[in-house]
């Protein structure tokens, strides 16, 4: 029997690679652009921030791992709280005690292309100094998305 994760992960690995047209109720919207920055924080845990300039914030998500290069390679993305637009810039040390202690450096940054955006999926394309091609954010549960490299 399935576990209830691996279920949930599996119907949203197969809502993307199907039919990719829109859900009722899900809004799509397409060929727009932003900016997005990811951001290497060196806190409790390693990891990465991954902000897309989208409805005049910076949407964001927690990488636990380095962002994938390859096509097909996928890591887990949680997303948490928006931020102000002026956190793109940001690096430096927030003090002890703070929430997000720690070392944040700027990765990589750049521009995207919005190719289409529901409920469950982003898609778009990255332009950056490191990352450049196809991508997809796929929800699979709650704020818990896959971050995946597209073939291009």
């Amino acid at each position: 029997m399935e576990t209830t994760i691996f279920a949930w992960f599996k119907d949203s690995i197969h809502l993307y690679f199907a039919d990719s047209s829109s859900q009722p109720g899900e809004q799509v919207m397409s060929a727009s652009s932003g900016r997005f920055v990811i951001q290497k924080h060196q806190a409790t845990h390693l990891h990465y921030d991954f902000r897309l300039e989208l409805d005049s914030v910076l949407k964001s998500w927690a990488v636990p791992k380095e962002l994938p290069t390859q096509p097909g390679i996928r890591r887990l993305a949680v997303q948490v709280e928006d931020h102000e637009l002026s956190y793109i810039d940001f690096e430096g040390t927030i003090p002890k005690g703070e929430y997000g202690a720690g070392t944040v450096e700027i990765w990589d940054k750049g521009t995207y292309t919005l190719i289409s955006r529901t409920d469950k999926i982003i898609e778009f394309t990255l332009d950056g100094s490191k990352l450049k091609g196809s991508y997809a954010l796929v929800n699979f549960k709650d704020n818990n998305w896959l971050l995946i490299k597209k073939k291009s």
